[in-house]
């Protein structure tokens, strides 16, 4: 497909220079720039698609980058990196020294805040807009954020604080891309949208508010009137008690909808809700018929589609070892939940849903509320499973330490996504876990080495009447059998894996496949720590009696990880033991290739050994 329009387009300013009536076309050739592109990168597939016509008309109204738009989670801001001059930069999306997956500060002025988590677009854009206003700057201020987005307790606090803030620009638009799109979509709710945004509507209200102040009865009558006669074709009240004048909904997609109600917002200004409704993959057939398939797929054919090669054998991912561990023990167990925040297919929850469904609970995305509500299902003699990311983790800490470990609750959380992610980058890298768990008293921390090991700590875990997490990475693992026996191993015990010389490598997690080798060619002791907390000091103490030095191998960050835990261990039984620590570094880790982002900081096989031989040269 030529791109004539959309070649002419290098920064916002040229878009905003042309015709009205060229808009249509350049969201065409849009959409059609970013399906071509994704499926030769991978990448966010449906939801780009689906803002194509709002992304257009936003940056065609507003002055970008003087007015700030501010893209929640961001996996929806391809077509925003495009128009904003990074077009022919789209080749190297999510690779290492390319384009981020999300908006990133660093990387464009049009990028106003980085996100790649949820429901922060709101909170940030109300700072930037008392910012402005503090600093007498005339700008708008323009949160986009999804309906699912919107499941966080997070954006109503930011609109609870926005009610109350006084002489600011704040547009709150809502990316519906889950309602039916057919019946609040037509000709009679562009109409009503428009004059509910235009400038008639606004001075008639304060008019009316102005001469019925003094017949208070009255005024009562017509507000209680305009909210009904609202709210009987839109969801305005909630919004509204909050401060902010719902518009909507409308399509996201009718650029001639789109375009004059955010000319009448704009010119309105305060506090704004604007309601659209847009469909995932919108343009594209197979991902509006299967928006989450494409959600975020890797490189494929758009000719043909996503196709799974006939044949073919693929290792098991550690998240459906998960999964399989699951449904297992949901079998011999009626007692076990699962909790997932808004991640089922990401966390491997669908197989439990369709087998479980009463004992299936997807909160939507409420980090804070998985945790508590877990904590309210054991008091009660449940055993909750909370299937979440590591760094989704991060966002309900306070509650892990303060409704769980506190109250030594039967809670387990599994932790996909430990250590690097890969192309998501430095946002979704479980990087701190260890080091944020193994601070809390009552937490049990294990490290499964393989995909077996997985199962086998899943289990122990989920038996231990306590708080314990298992944590485990993205993707496959060497492809190690896995035993479909339910059976536990004992806490806080690690296993001797190979004997050898001088030299021992304790090793916390899955980087116990790169040591093996390392392990061989030195002749060093290489041990499967199993466990964080609690940390097997008789075995610590029993190889720091029989080795010169140890090595410490772990995919989480060396500050306040495992290698730390084991050098507190050698201090508490006064031992004196050389110990190399290796692990990530103190550094926010960018997108990449995953080996390659290991090999970058020295903890894939070669890496191992010249780290080894550096330290310990004799």
């Amino acid at each position: 497909m030529s791109y004539g329009l959309l070649e002419q387009i290098n920064e916002p300013s040229d878009l905003r220079s042309m015709e009205r009536s060229k808009l249509g076309q350049v969201a065409k050739e849009l959409r059609a720039f970013i399906l071509s592109s994704v499926s030769q990168t991978g990448g966010h597939l449906s939801s780009n698609l689906g803002t194509v016509e709002l992304t257009v008309a936003l940056h065609y109204i507003f002055n970008t980058p003087h007015d700030r738009i501010v893209w929640d989670v961001g996996h929806q801001s391809y077509p925003h990196k495009i128009l904003t001059g990074r077009r022919d930069q789209m080749g190297s999306l999510r690779q290492a020294g390319g384009l981020s997956g999300f908006p990133k500060r660093s990387e464009s002025e049009y990028d106003a805040f980085g996100t790649a988590h949820s429901s922060t677009s709101i909170s940030a854009a109300l700072g930037m807009a008392v910012a402005s206003r503090n600093a007498a700057v005339s700008r708008q201020h323009i949160a986009v954020i999804g309906d699912g987005a919107m499941s966080a307790g997070m954006v109503f606090e930011a609109m609870n604080n926005a009610g109350v803030t006084t002489g600011i620009n704040l547009l709150v638009i809502l990316n519906d891309n889950d309602m039916s799109i057919s019946p609040p979509v037509g000709a009679m709710n562009h109409y009503l949208a428009r004059l509910l945004s235009g400038q008639f509507y606004a001075a008639a209200k304060n008019v009316g508010r102005s001469v019925l102040q003094h017949v208070p009865p009255v005024l009562e009558f017509a507000r209680r009137f305009e909210e009904h006669a609202k709210g009987m074709i839109m969801p305005a009240t909630l919004f509204e008690e909050f401060g902010f004048n719902y518009v909507g909904p409308i399509d996201g997609h009718d650029l001639d909808a789109l375009i004059p109600t955010l000319q009448n917002l704009q010119q309105l200004g305060g506090l704004q809700f604007l309601h659209v409704v847009t469909k995932k993959g919108q343009g594209y057939k197979l991902a509006e018929a299967d928006p989450i398939l494409y959600h975020g797929p890797s490189k494929f054919d758009p000719a043909v589609g996503i196709q799974k090669k006939a044949g073919a054998v693929t290792k098991l991912t550690f998240t459906q070892v998960f999964s399989d561990w699951l449904c297992a023990m949901g079998e011999q167990d009626s007692r076990l939940v699962a909790i997932t925040p808004a991640m089922r297919e990401g966390s491997g929850l669908v197989a439990f849903e369709k087998k479980f469904p009463t004992r299936y609970f997807d909160v939507g995305i409420a980090e804070q509320h998985a945790v508590t509500f877990a904590a309210g299902l054991a008091c009660e003699g449940e055993k909750p499973v909370v299937a979440i990311y590591s760094t989704f983790l991060q966002r309900g800490y306070d509650q892990l330490i303060h409704d769980v470990a506190l109250q030594n609750l039967d809670v387990t959380f599994a932790l996909d996504r430990a250590g690097l992610v890969g192309a998501d980058g430095a946002t979704h890298a479980g990087n701190y876990d260890t080091a944020f768990l193994r601070c809390v008293p009552n937490m049990v921390i294990a490290t499964p080495s393989d995909e077996n090991e997985t199962r086998l700590l899943l289990t122990t875990c989920f038996q231990h009447p306590g708080p314990a997490a298992v944590r485990y990475p993205r993707g496959s693992g060497k492809g190690q059998a896995v035993s479909e026996s339910l059976t536990a191993v004992e806490i806080g015990r690690g296993v001797v894996r190979r004997e050898g010389k001088k030299l021992a490598i304790l090793v916390f997690g899955t980087l116990l496949a790169a040591a093996e080798s390392v392990a061989e060619r030195l002749d060093l002791t290489l041990v499967d720590m199993r466990f964080v907390k609690p940390i097997d000091h008789a075995l610590i103490k029993s190889l720091a009696q029989s080795h010169q030095g140890f090595v410490t191998l772990e995919e989480s960050s060396v500050m306040g990880g495992a290698g730390s835990a084991v050098c507190e261990s050698l201090n508490e039984a006064g031992l004196t033991v050389p110990t190399l620590q290796l692990g990530l570094p103190d550094v926010f880790i960018d997108h990449g290739d995953q080996a390659s982002l290991l090999a970058g900081v020295g903890l894939d096989e070669k890496g191992i050994e010249q780290s080894i031989r550096a330290r310990f040269k004799d």
